[in-house]
């Protein structure tokens, strides 16, 4: 069962071949055997057996959708009420949320079934998902290796076969990094297709919620659930419904990709180089035609997203204080002093460090000389895809650098791990839709992904791509042993 597909599940659902609580049953004894990936922060069988049974109450009078009835996890920075939510932070150990994000409520009148709270970076900052409260997630590929960040938990779940489906975010490449880490399919959609209401903010300009799957035809279905106008968020956009996976088995003839030729420069790992270029081959084969491009402003995406991301992020996190929600400290003699002992206490060093990078450039007297700097870098890089794109359809290359790199390796040096995203930042800062799929392996055997990335509202156009090339190549279909 845990090899099928969303759909193959959603068929054996119907036919009554196995109930909800059934699947979720197998899900969940398979997730506990393998606590030691430490892929869930929180694991609770009575919310998640209850959710089943709702969900075979759908199947029985005739109300399922595609994906009643298909357990999920959910990444802990979604809002999910009576289930404690924690942002991977000990600052909101003890929250339990009151109310659903969006996206949960989606989930929830869809009929998927919680399997549990996915492990992540703190509030979403890191690249390797060793940020955590609660601990590293471990690669399924190989347990000595960081499954990729933040969205670690979901990627590695969803590698591991511990869940057919997970829920995650990207912020400047939090979906694809782990996706191509672990293996697995992640898409990252349009700025606002997918309402943040709910959604713990890191940084709001550049947040986005999406799925991550074994196949592009899982993530479409997911993403068919997760996406639409919402009027709680100022920033969702008021667009009619897509049906995603309708381009899904549409022939690649015409379609025109671009390889930028910036991607293929100095610091590229060959393994990975190679394996992409493979891919790129593979839809040549398909009927595509690929096309150099240049996004020539490439490596300033990290020094702009490293000065917007923190500075949002110093804004967004000042709320968590001690007062209202989240750790308090125990011993205080005034409130000036409760508000440095709690935020000392309750946030992680990556947290800090973000915070206090972002409350500087947002200061008096480096406002202009950095942030506003920064976000005329944004545009320029905006505008560099925009040329791009008058050349090509879709733009192809490497997610990261590099396969994924041992636990610890990179702590010392918090800039090294930056520069990781090299390739996934400049999309967040556009606001562009980008996905991972798997692409092969590098030479000790960890996996590779191949990101695809389209213009605005193109991503029907990325999961045909995406799903012709896995079905001509077997990459997404191969798991860990375990």
């Amino acid at each position: 069962m845990i090899e099928k597909s969303v759909k193959q599940l959603s068929a054996m659902l119907a036919a009554k071949e196995i109930s909800a609580v059934e699947m979720a049953s197998e899900y969940l004894a398979r997730a506990k055997a393998m606590a030691d990936l430490n892929a869930f922060i929180t694991l609770d069988e009575g919310k998640t057996l209850s959710d089943a049974q709702a969900a075979d109450a759908m199947l029985a009078n005739g109300s399922a959708g595609v994906l009643t009835g298909v357990p999920i996890a959910q990444k802990d920075i979604f809002c999910q009420q009576g289930w404690k939510t924690t942002c991977g932070s000990k600052m909101l150990d003890n929250f339990v949320s009151p109310y659903d994000a969006n996206v949960i409520e989606l989930c929830r009148k869809a009929g998927l079934v919680t399997l549990g709270r996915s492990n992540m970076d703190e509030f979403a900052m890191g690249s390797s998902n060793e940020n955590s409260f609660y601990g590293a997630v471990k690669n399924p590929w190989d347990k000595t290796a960081v499954p990729g960040g933040s969205s670690g938990g979901s990627a590695a779940a969803v590698a591991a076969r511990l869940a057919p489906l997970a829920t995650a975010t990207d912020t400047g490449g939090s979906i694809r990094q782990p996706a191509a880490f672990c293996g697995v399919t992640g898409i990252k959609p349009t700025y606002g297709i997918v309402s943040r209401f709910g959604m713990i903010a890191f940084a709001s300009s550049l947040d986005q919620g999406g799925p991550i799957g074994k196949s592009a035809e899982d993530c479409a279905l997911l993403l068919n659930v997760m996406a639409g106008y919402d009027e709680r968020d100022s920033t969702s956009l008021e667009r009619a419904k897509e049906d995603y996976s309708r381009d899904l088995n549409a022939p690649l003839a015409g379609l025109r990709i671009g390889v930028p030729k910036e991607y293929f420069a100095e610091g590229l790992d060959s393994d990975v180089a190679a394996a992409v270029l493979a891919a790129i081959d593979e839809y040549k084969k398909l009927g595509a035609s690929v096309v150099e491009v240049s996004l020539p402003n490439t490596k300033l995406s990290i020094p702009a997203y490293y000065v917007i991301a923190p500075a949002e992020a110093s804004s967004n996190l000042s709320r968590f204080d001690g007062v209202r929600y989240g750790h308090r400290a125990a011993d205080y003699s005034g409130l000036t002093e409760m508000y440095e002992k709690s935020r000392s206490e309750g946030f992680g060093a990556e947290v800090k460090r973000r915070i206090l990078t972002g409350t500087y450039v947002l200061s008096h007297g480096y406002y202009d000389a950095y942030y506003l700097q920064a976000q005329k870098i944004r545009r320029i890089i905006a505008n560099d895809f925009q040329a791009a794109f008058e050349r090509c359809d879709l733009i192809a290359g490497p997610v990261a650098p590099t396969a994924a790199w041992n636990l610890g390796e990179k702590n010392a040096d918090p800039t090294a791990m930056y520069l990781e995203d090299i390739y996934t930042l400049a999309v967040n800062l556009a606001g562009l839709p980008g996905m991972s799929l798997p692409a092969g392996f590098a030479a000790n055997g960890r996996p590779i992904g191949l990101q695809l990335i389209g213009n605005y509202f193109s991503e029907a156009k990325m999961l045909n791509a995406a799903h012709q090339l896995q079905q001509v190549t077997d990459w997404h279909t191969r798991a860990p042993s375990l």
